[in-house]
């Protein structure tokens, strides 16, 4: 199965023991666990990343955001043994540019033969044990399927009465490029999470004004309990199969002093969530009225699961039962990076615990 890199999709029913679907921060984890429990990459273990680059969701992202001004990024496992830390990472430079040459250096040095652009498409039985997972570029069978397929793809947008009859321009977190395309606009910011005070610190002074929009008050914290709290949470929706809680709806918004200063001059203060959304601007239940010529949908994502459906994953509560990184209704599929393992730093420990157990799974004797 070893294709030589990059740019080779998965052929035509070929065979590995596992595939990892995803190749950002959660599945390049894997993959370089696996390799070090013996996997060969490309052979025993491949990789299908549907980006065009290395770099998962980060290669997408905004050309003003900066390390400093997103969640803290880990580490991937060995990579400060050739060298590499964004803990030392040129922080002038856009953060995608940083993570894109950083994730390619790593997998060259660890061989790790991703291969892209593929994309899944569904993943099914295949009648003999095995998975078959289908793709754009053909289909391949594994005893083992890791999802880490993230959820930059999904953005979620919450349904609003008349934002079909919205005059002005309406984005999502992915869609956003840079502050200029607003210059001059009043722009309505939706959502409680970093993209969102992301995009408001960028949009001052270009914008003709901003108005900042949350479904709950804001709370801005160093405190460091409130992060394990929210894994908790999601800990807990997993195992129960229901519906993941959102990680910085439970962690808060970092109390740096930038966003302190920005909450001082009035740049950082939420209102409420409006009622309706109107041709010309947002109506709240109190009868007052917001104009506004673009509103920036920045309200979270949902994982990519959709390729996963032919398998009959999902519980009655609306979500998949997940223990520790582990399907409960299939024990041949494993979600990494998913539920309490959505954080950069939890997405890289999981990586660890979810390939000893695909090692464990495929070590085991027949019918076990």
């Amino acid at each position: 199965m070893a294709d030589g890199g990059t740019g080779t999709g998965p052929g035509e029913a070929g065979g590995a023991e596992a595939v990892v679907v995803g190749a950002g921060q959660a599945g390049l984890s894997v993959a370089w666990h696996l390799r070090r429990m013996g996997l060969v990459p490309g052979e025993d273990a491949v990789v299908l990343d549907r980006g065009p680059a290395p770099g998962g969701a980060w290669q997408f992202r905004w050309e003003a955001l900066r390390l400093d001004d997103a969640h803290k990024v880990e580490d991937l496992p060995g990579m400060r043994e050739i060298g590499l830390s964004f803990a030392t990472a040129d922080g002038a430079r856009p953060a995608r540019d940083i993570v894109r040459e950083y994730y390619d250096r790593y997998e060259r040095a660890f061989d790790l033969r991703v291969r892209r652009p593929v994309r899944v498409t569904a993943v099914r039985e295949a009648g003999d044990g095995r998975l078959r997972v289908e793709t754009d570029r053909g289909a391949l069978l594994t005893r083992v399927l890791v999802n880490a397929s993230g959820t930059w793809g999904r953005p979620f947008r919450p349904y609003f009465a008349g934002a079909a009859g919205f005059r002005g321009v309406q984005v999502s977190t992915p869609q956003y490029r840079a502050a200029r395309d607003f210059a001059g606009l009043r722009v309505a910011v939706v959502g409680g999470g970093t993209s969102a005070t992301g995009f408001l610190h960028e949009l001052e002074g270009v914008a003709a004004a901003t108005v900042w929009v949350t479904r709950r008050p804001v709370r801005f914290t160093d405190d460091p309990g409130a992060g394990v709290a929210a894994v908790r949470q999601a800990d807990e929706a997993a195992r129960a199969g229901r519906p993941l809680p959102s990680i910085s709806g439970g962690t808060g918004l970092p109390a740096t002093p930038r966003n302190l200063a920005a909450v001082e001059r009035g740049l950082l203060v939420a209102r409420p969530m409006f009622a309706a959304i109107e041709p010309d601007g947002l109506r709240w239940a109190d009868g007052s009225f917001e104009p506004v010529d673009a509103i920036i949908w920045a309200t979270g994502f949902r994982s990519e699961l959709t390729h996963l459906a032919p398998l009959g994953l999902r519980e009655p509560e609306g979500g998949l039962r997940v223990e520790q990184g582990r399907a409960v209704r299939d024990p041949r599929v494993f979600l990494a990076g998913y539920g309490p393992q959505a954080s950069t730093i939890g997405a890289n420990r999981a990586g660890r615990t979810v390939a000893r157990q695909v090692v464990e799974h495929l070590r085991a004797p027949a019918g076990v």
